[in-house]
């Protein structure tokens, strides 16, 4: 797998990013700073990191002159996090000319799946 160049959000969160054949992973450290006023995880932390990993993995696989953005992602919050490390691994499940379809989970240092998700990602013509 290769590391994509970070963007803005990326490096303000603090979160890795690995992605290969249609396979992206993206890894934290939970900081103070991601947690909840009810001493959670912030859901749109791991939010943040599965809608990225997914765009990352569609384009492992998209034609040159082309990129990806997200139509929908349906997520599902299992259980709680309260710190240690996260990691969000995205894998495409279809890879279509126009529309492509993920699915993928963040799991803690445990194994434990606390969010997973499915999306679907348009696949377009990079604008000139």
């Amino acid at each position: 797998m290769e590391q994509g160049t970070p963007f803005p959000l990326q490096t303000m969160l603090g979160f890795t990013m690995e992605r290969g054949d249609g396979i992206a992973v993206s890894t934290l450290e939970v900081r103070p700073e991601h947690i909840n006023p009810h001493g959670a995880l912030h859901g749109g932390i791991p939010y943040t990191m599965l809608d990225t990993a997914m765009g990352a993995a569609v384009m492992t696989r998209v034609p040159d002159g082309h990129w990806c953005s997200t139509i929908d992602i349906h997520i599902r919050y299992l259980r709680p996090c309260t710190g240690g490390v996260i990691t969000a691994t995205a894998t495409v499940r279809r890879a279509g000319r126009r529309v492509s379809h993920v699915d993928a989970v963040v799991t803690d240092a445990q194994g434990n799946e606390i969010v997973t998700a499915s999306g679907t990602f348009a696949v377009v013509p990079v604008p000139t």
